[in-house]
């Protein structure tokens, strides 16, 4: 499978994942790394993140995040790619090699393996997180008075 193969979307998706996963979720269903050369990184560096009001108005700079690169080169010549949030070395590491992983012919089983768990647990936090938010709901309601009639 080479690069121009590769689904867009569904390449977007599974960065999106491994950048937003806790560390240790990653660590814990890939302890060890296949055979990779590093290119760039892992290397720590800032952006700057941009808001906008109401999710519709102007653009403006909110402020800088922390984040960590990394790309890496397997031996069959994938080339994976990952930035994430912080200052982890090894997240950014394992996530470009999951990255390059899944553009070989392993893919259908690092998405078993790595990918679909990391999807369920976030799945799950989400779930979690709403439920709690839900608990907090109020409910405003406005009575009617005769002299409004």
């Amino acid at each position: 499978m080479n690069a121009l193969s590769i689904d867009t979307a569904a390449r977007k998706a599974w960065m999106g994942l491994l950048a937003r996963t806790q560390p240790a979720h990653l660590a814990a269903f890939m302890p060890d790394l296949p055979d990779h050369a590093v290119l760039r990184g892992p290397e720590v560096g800032a952006v700057m993140v941009r808001g906008r009001v109401g999710g519709t108005g102007q653009p403006f700079n909110l402020g800088e995040m922390t984040v960590t690169r990394c790309s890496v080169r397997l031996a069959d010549g994938a080339v994976g790619h990952a930035h994430v949030q912080g200052r982890d070395k090894a997240h950014a590491l394992r996530a470009a090699v999951v990255d390059a992983l899944m553009q070989t012919t392993e893919a259908e089983a690092v998405e078993n393996r790595i990918l679909a768990p990391l999807r369920t647990t976030e799945t799950q936090a989400r779930s979690l997180r709403a439920t709690k938010a839900a608990a907090t709901k109020v409910e405003f309601f406005t009575l009617v008075r005769g002299e409004d009639k």
